[in-house]
């Protein structure tokens, strides 16, 4: 009765995967829905909203983001009315006592270890993205949240399509009881993935764009046609990735428009914009570019001139008017927030984005273009994952709209076609836990449960769940290398000797002068001369077809009887190598002509050694007279041993690994113990007075801030310098940052007995093998003094290379963490409230809801 009406209620008819949800949800059970982006998971969550609401109980719907869940609690609120909803984050604490409350699933999770009678007259927590869990630095939070949930509630899990969400729900459902998986796999907009090539040689624009993907005998498979395309000699030459500008103008020609344009760098982001209107492009009519005015003059009326001067306003709206916008991390919210606007109501046709735009904001369009499949993550370049290029290509394809979205991904000379033909046709990857204890968890944990009930809750944890599915797969994977080694050692076996004993003497010479020796014999070799190698990577028979002259070291060109070509150098050539004799070679000598090279190979099969021209590697066969030397299978037997080898590193590797997932995450824990207690944290089973401190401290550097404010680093500062040292445990510095510096004396000196302590904590983490804790930075610390001063934002960022949305988000996540410090120690709150309000003004007050 109650979802019937629900449904009654929607202008359109429900998928099946939506009414099968709901009817779980209204049966009592907990539901997991993984489906791709854009089909629909939140009316899902809308429904359950309903059914708890209309059981006169509460709902929490949590999201990873802050502006995730800002835009969550505008929606809700066009349907409940301001007094039914509230909002929770951290930033904003509006009417939490709402029937239905909008938060970030950190806060659910504080509420849980805080007071969960809180919790009494909650029906329903939509967990919203739960993939997140997977990311390394949050992910632990939404397990945390399943396992420490009072049993009475009911969970719904939304998430993007993975490969394990059999094994994701199994999971749940050891935690929460009956629990129905509800998978969609179809998109609503179908998908065509596509391959954007530049040729250079292509006349008017040379803009190739075909159809990555193609069905052969039933099966999907990279489209020949690129491949052959991709083929063509000097392809490197001929093909490359094409302009941003060149695609933009194709898509715009074959009606594929809106487009977002992901590109993995603000300023990658900023130029493509920047480029695009300077070119003149423009996708607005007059009434269009006056509606768009009118909007982000709206939208960013809570900025003063000055602020406005210092973001850039002019050179932002001018884009936005020819219907361009970029959007990335260092935007600040109300420029974000008007691009994403904008874009829904289709005023703006283009937009750069990061990654960032690919988590939950609703913004759909005909196509999503890649410019490149590789990402630098602050440590290194990574590949997307399938599941990463299915969570961005997800936006194509406009529900009621589009008959079709696109995909496009630009060619790269450094990743394979058939690679990333590989990434798209995939679809997803496996969910994976990140979920390690912390020690603001385990200082929970002792203080919630008792010490076995800890322990359960650990072990029930989906990290440790699949710990334990691994530990069988590893246990299968032993088996399999030991089988392996087995059978390796039956082909090592050689009935003249020692294999090994010969394979270690044949080391040794190696070492020992061989490789100049080597050398040298290689500098005596002519075209036509036939070399026998008796063992290494190049063992084997070859015919020299080419002398490097004057190469240092000096290598040859040889051709083996399989018709490979080489290049042999000293390092090739085991000791006891022999050249054989010489061989004719083909008329007219043409060593790079791929037919000369097949008649080599097919007369070296034939050729006899005569005993002229006989001559060894002289001096560097030290194992000449071990009797495996003379055995006509030597090459066989020897890489048999090389191989047995590697398996045994590979086992040892697999046992090591069995060992420690065998330990699993409650050793991990008792480590953690161990640390607290010898830090003054715990006694027994029982939290001291800092134990309790850093029950309510959620930060990374979680441990250490607490141990800092026992020493009183913070004791006795004023309100600026209590912001400057405190935002040293939120900000983080990019790679190449220098290392900033405290801006008053006193600070400077607290900051000696920061840096000791956390270099105790990394030395006491390091005895107990503990992920060790990162350190702080001071690189945010005179900006965010000088901000408390009242500095203005142009004067403050005018010679500093931080974006201004970047500077935004650093005081709010620090405001945060001032909020924990002012409730956690009542001695700081005089100072603490001070250093919230002289930071939380002008455009870092507007960083919050808008």
């Amino acid at each position: 009765m109650s979802l019937t009406a629900f449904f009654a209620g929607l202008a359109f008819l429900p998928d099946p995967f939506q009414l099968v949800a709901a009817e779980a949800i209204e049966s009592g059970e907990s539901v997991v829905v993984a489906a791709p982006t854009g089909s629909g998971k939140t009316l899902v969550a809308e429904a359950a909203v309903h059914l708890a609401l209309e059981r006169g109980r509460r709902a929490f719907y949590t999201t990873p983001l802050k502006a995730l869940s800002n835009q969550k609690f505008a929606d809700f609120r066009e349907v409940y009315g301001d007094e039914g909803v509230g909002l929770l984050t951290g930033d904003n604490s509006l009417n939490g006592e709402a029937p239905l409350v909008v938060m970030t699933t950190e806060v659910l999770r504080n509420m849980i270890y805080a007071d969960p009678r809180m919790l009494d007259e909650l029906d329903t927590v939509i967990l919203d993205e739960v993939h997140y869990l997977q990311d390394r630095f949050r992910g632990a939070v939404w397990e945390e949240v399943i396992i420490h949930a009072p049993p009475h509630i009911q969970l719904v899990c939304l998430s993007a399509t993975v490969s394990n969400a059999n094994e994701f729900t199994d999971w749940v459902r050891t935690r929460r009881g009956p629990t129905t998986l509800v998978l969609e796999e179809t998109r609503p907009i179908p998908l065509e993935s596509l391959y954007a090539i530049k040729d250079l040689f292509g006349g008017k624009n040379g803009l190739i764009m075909e159809p990555m993907l193609a069905r052969r005998n039933g099966r999907t498979e990279p489209n020949p046609d690129i491949v052959k395309t991709l083929s063509i000699k000097r392809s490197r030459r001929r093909f490359a990735t094409p302009r941003r500008g060149e695609v933009v103008a194709a898509l715009a020609d074959a009606e594929m428009l809106p487009v977002i344009y992901f590109i993995f760098s603000r300023a990658g982001c900023e130029d493509a914009a920047k480029r695009l209107v300077e070119d003149g492009i423009s996708f607005t009519t007059p009434d269009e570019r006056s509606a768009i005015r009118q909007y982000a003059e709206e939208r960013s009326g809570h900025l003063d001139d000055q602020d406005l001067s210092v973001l850039g306003y002019d050179h932002w709206l001018s884009q936005l008017q020819a219907g361009v916008g970029a959007h990335h991390a260092g935007l600040v919210p109300a420029f974000k927030e008007t691009v994403e606007e904008l874009f829904l109501r289709g005023l703006i046709r283009v937009v750069f984005a990061t990654e960032t735009l690919s988590l939950g904001i609703n913004m759909p369009a005909k196509t999503v273009v890649l410019d490149n499949l590789s990402r630098f993550t602050g440590e290194t370049h990574e590949v997307l994952r399938p599941g990463d290029y299915t969570q961005l290509t997800g936006r194509a394809g406009r529900r009621g709209i589009d008959v079709q979205g696109f995909g496009v991904v630009l060619h790269s000379r450094f990743i394979d076609f058939e690679r990333v033909a590989g990434i798209a046709s995939a679809g997803s990857h496996a969910l994976r836990s990140s979920f390690r204890p912390t020690y603001n968890m385990a200082a929970n944990l002792v203080g919630n449960y008792r010490q076995a009930e800890a322990e359960r809750l650990l072990n029930a944890s989906y990290g440790q769940y699949q710990r334990r599915r691994s530990t069988a797969s590893l246990r299968r994977a032993v088996a399999k290398q030991e089988k392996r080694v087995a059978e390796l050692q039956q082909e090592a076996h050689c009935e003249r000797g020692d294999v090994l004993e010969y394979l270690q003497l044949l080391r040794a010479a190696e070492s020992t002068g061989h490789k100049k020796a080597a050398g040298a014999f290689i500098r005596t070799l002519q075209p036509g001369q036939v070399l026998q190698v008796p063992a290494g990577k190049r063992s084997g028979r070859y015919a020299v077809v080419k002398q490097w002259r004057g190469a240092d070291p000096p290598r040859v060109v040889v051709v083996s009887e399989q018709g490979t070509v080489a290049h042999l150098r000293s390092g090739d050539l085991s000791p006891g190598t022999v050249r054989v004799g010489t061989l004719a070679l083909p008329k007219p000598y043409r060593p790079r002509d791929s037919r000369f090279q097949h008649l080599v190979a097919t007369a070296l099969r034939e050729f006899l050694p005569t005993g002229a021209d006989h001559m060894q590697l002289a001096g560097t066969n030290p194992v000449a007279d071990h009797p495996v030397a003379s055995c006509p299978d030597l090459s066989t037997h020897v890489k048999a041993e090389r191989l047995i080898e590697r398996a045994g590193r590979q086992v040892t590797r697999l046992q090591q690994q069995l060992v420690l997932e065998g330990e699993g995450l409650v050793a991990e824990f008792h480590a953690i113990l161990d640390l607290l207690d010898e830090w003054g944290y715990v006694h027994g089973w029982a939290l001291t007075a800092a134990g309790e401190r850093l029950r309510s401290i959620y930060n990374e550097l979680d441990l250490l801030l607490a141990d800092v404010i026992a020493m009183e680093v913070f004791t006795e500062l004023d309100p600026a310098e209590t912001a400057a040292l405190a935002s040293c445990f939120v900000f983080e510095p990019r790679a190449e940052q220098a290392a900033g510096r405290l801006p008053t004396t006193r600070l400077e000196g607290r900051w000696i007995s920061v840096q000791s302590r956390s270099n105790a904590l990394r030395r006491a983490e390091r005895r107990r093998r503990l992920p060790e804790t990162r350190e702080p930075h001071p690189g945010f610390a005179e900006l965010v003094f000088a901000w408390a001063h009242g500095e203005d934002l142009e004067s403050l960022l005018g010679d500093d290379d931080m974006a201004a949305g970047d500077f935004v988000r650093t005081c709010r996540q620090l405001l945060d963490l001032l909020r924990q410090l002012r409730d956690a120690e009542p001695d700081l709150r005089k100072q603490v409230t001070d250093a919230i309000r002289m930071l939380d003004r002008g455009v870092v007050a507007a960083g919050g809801l808008t």
